[in-house]
């Protein structure tokens, strides 16, 4: 009898231990997630970062069968929602949809309550999408070194939209390695910085491929150059830096996906999980692609990990070094 208890103990405590390794996704695992689920944007509605996450809930709500709600959180440069995340519990229930922004945070804000590596947990990169540099048709220039050749004779200016954003990072650090002057009109949005541009009020725009497309395609700005390692499809006439002769001068926009700190990575992978069947959804992709003139990749969270450290410290050492700050 005693030998019988000692079998039915080892047996039920291998059946315990089976279940507590379970993958997030097993019915005889706790179940994930356990309520609704909040997607903390820290951008106001109607940008590129506020729909990819809708596009993120409407997919997790129609496959996990659980109520999505999208909160806008904007101001302070990103900080404001982004500072919400992090303090959020780890949970599983709480998910920050950000971009490239994130990674400008530490150096151009000062004084954050939060880390961006310390206080999150990286689950994945959405997708990738170029910024590219087009001029107004008035203006000569077909190749990036006319531009260069360009500024050294005069000061060339140039739109972005807004102080500290990749666009004017990459322009700021472009210029000084090239040895130029190029004059940064900063503005509060995509569309005043296209206005000016198309009406020749600046000579050149850097800003999204989704920005620039439908401008560029009814001929009211010429591309010079797009600046992500291979060419859109979307863009196939339009070379890239590297082709252009500057390998070095790079900015992508970018959108991800990130956990509060010590969030269970079985939560992480559940997570990861459906965002890629949402994103890999036909009419979602399609999207992605088309609309937003972005490349899908859905790396794991390692990946992004190390994405995120290149980027914190490219875009910190050029804030730093040319002391730029938010407004």
């Amino acid at each position: 009898m005693h030998a019988m208890n000692n079998h039915r103990l080892r047996r039920r405590s291998v059946m315990i231990g089976a279940i507590a390794t379970m993958p997030i996704g097993s019915p005889r695992a706790q179940s994930w997630p356990a309520g609704p689920l909040k997607l903390l944007v820290p951008f106001g509605p109607g940008g590129s970062t506020d729909i990819m996450g809708r596009l993120l809930a409407s997919g997790l709500q129609q496959n996990l069968n659980v109520q999505v709600v999208v909160e806008n959180r904007g101001g302070g440069a990103t900080s404001l929602g982004t500072e919400l995340a992090a303090r959020a519990a780890p949970d599983g229930q709480t998910w920050l949809v950000t971009s490239d922004s994130f990674a400008v945070l530490p150096a151009l804000v000062p004084n954050l309550s939060f880390d961006v590596t310390r206080d999150f947990a990286p689950v994945t990169l959405i997708a990738t999408a170029p910024n590219v540099i087009a001029v107004h048709p008035s203006r000569p220039w077909r190749a990036l070194a006319e531009v260069v050749a360009a500024a050294r004779g005069g000061n060339l200016s140039y739109a972005s939209t807004g102080n500290g954003t990749t666009g004017h990072l990459a322009m700021t650090r472009f210029a000084a390695g090239a040895g130029v002057r190029m004059a940064h009109a900063a503005y509060r949005s995509g569309g005043l910085a296209l206005n000016d541009a198309v009406a020749g009020h600046v000579d050149m725009i850097i800003g999204s491929a989704a920005l620039l497309a439908p401008q560029i395609a009814d001929g009211r700005l010429r591309p010079i150059v797009q600046l992500g390692e291979a060419r859109l499809p979307a863009m196939a006439s339009v070379p890239t830096s590297a082709e252009e002769g500057f390998p070095d001068f790079l900015a992508e926009t970018w959108w991800g996906v990130l956990a509060p700190a010590r969030t269970p990575a079985a939560m992480i992978d559940a997570m990861l999980g459906a965002t890629r069947a949402a994103f890999q959804e036909a009419r979602v992709a399609q999207q992605v692609t088309q609309t937003q003139q972005a490349r899908l990749r859905l790396d794991g969270p390692e990946a992004m990990r190390i994405f995120l450290a290149g980027q914190v410290a490219t875009w910190g050492a050029v804030i730093r070094d040319h002391r730029i700050t938010a407004d």
